[in-house]
């Protein structure tokens, strides 16, 4: 590890991630990490990176490790290679970060964890979304028991879209539960609990993608003691709803990743009531309904973001903060891979229950 605390790193891949998600960030970084390598195949890649970050440039993340002593290498690779490349980085015994999906199945997670094990190396994941500031807003909101027990949580990621890129196909681990899911999924069983798995209802489908892979997906987890979650991820929705809907015994909340609404009862302040089993009337012994006056108490809450960054600004800069406490510091780690072990196991159930989209 780097004496002074800042953390030499490399990245493999300057797409759309590796350059404009952890290379456009990492460079406002300086005291924390200082990009030292990139490594791509597209020459015009490599001389924009040898500009903007003042590094060396390699053609091969190979090369690149080779010839660099690096503290850790971002794995911002195409989706289907992440596997095989941290697989080969642990073994090496290289710290990686690794952009989600960090595989396709629980089986080659195992591997990577026991890899990391074996050399000693750092494997982090991806996972900026566990620090989303809205997510962060709804755990406080629960965790003080204001809405009651928390009977379900809905999570819409939703929009109107075609999309005809090569994340649209199953070979490079495309389609919308692989693309987007590890974020909705790792915030969902953070909800449901790390510690069991949930029974899992998905209906998945090909609606407006021209890859093979899906671009609609519905997901239910449920199990005994635990609130019932309802994820959406559609490119079909030409009237999105709000992403985060709860529902609890004294109250709800509702909202964006902007704005958030929740309102909640107080037991002492409400009517007491009991059970009657015979027809309710009126005084006028008219039939009638339930009826009673609750007085509602509502809060809110806005996003207020650190000037200059917005929410992917945000979100990616925690997680690296989170990981320079790990490597520098020996904190743990905040998105461990056993956490995401488990999200894979929820695809492949997802996957399986599928066949007329994913065929085994």
């Amino acid at each position: 590890m780097a004496q002074d605390r800042i953390i030499k790193l490399g990245i493999i891949g300057q797409g759309r991630s590796g350059r404009n998600i952890h290379g456009q960030r990492l460079v406002k970084m300086p005291e924390h990490y200082r990009i030292a390598a990139i490594a791509d195949s597209i020459p015009d890649r490599q001389e924009l990176a040898k500009q903007e970050y003042g590094c060396n440039a390699y053609s091969s993340w190979q090369e690149m490790v080779e010839q660099e002593q690096l503290d850790l290498v971002v794995n911002a690779s195409p989706s289907h290679l992440h596997f095989e490349i941290t697989l080969e980085l642990l073994n090496r015994g290289i710290n990686v970060l690794c952009e989600k999906p960090l595989a396709k199945t629980a089986e080659e997670v195992d591997e990577l964890i026991a890899a990391s094990q074996q050399s000693g190396a750092t494997l982090a994941v991806f996972q900026n979304s566990r620090f989303q500031p809205a997510f962060t807003q709804i755990r406080k909101v629960i965790e003080s028991g204001v809405l009651g027990r928390i009977v379900q949580i809905d999570f819409t990621n939703n929009n109107f879209a075609r999309r005809w890129d090569w994340q649209t196909l199953q070979a490079n681990n495309g389609g919308n539960l692989m693309n987007t899911g590890p974020h909705p999924v790792d915030q969902a069983l953070q909800f449901f609990g790390t510690d069991v798995m949930p029974d899992i209802t998905c209906v998945m489908d090909r609606a407006n993608t021209f890859g093979d892979a899906e671009d609609y997906v519905k997901l239910i987890l449920r199990g005994q003691g635990r609130p019932t979650i309802d994820l959406e991820i559609s490119s079909c929705s030409a009237y999105p709803r709000d992403t985060f809907i709860v529902q609890g015994t004294r109250g709800g909340l509702h909202g964006s990743m902007e704005k958030l609404e929740w309102k909640y009862f107080k037991e002492e302040e409400a009517p007491e009531q009991k059970l009657v089993r015979e027809p309710l009337v009126t005084a006028e012994g008219l039939p009638t309904y339930c009826s009673e006056t609750l007085n509602w108490h509502t809060d809110t809450w806005e996003i207020n973001l650190p000037s200059g960054q917005n929410m992917m600004d945000y979100m990616t800069v925690q997680l690296y903060l989170m990981l320079h406490r790990h490597l520098v510091d020996g904190a743990p780690l905040e998105v461990t891979p056993q956490q995401v072990r488990q999200q894979m196991l929820v695809m492949e159930e997802c996957r399986r229950q599928n066949p007329q989209v994913y065929q085994q």
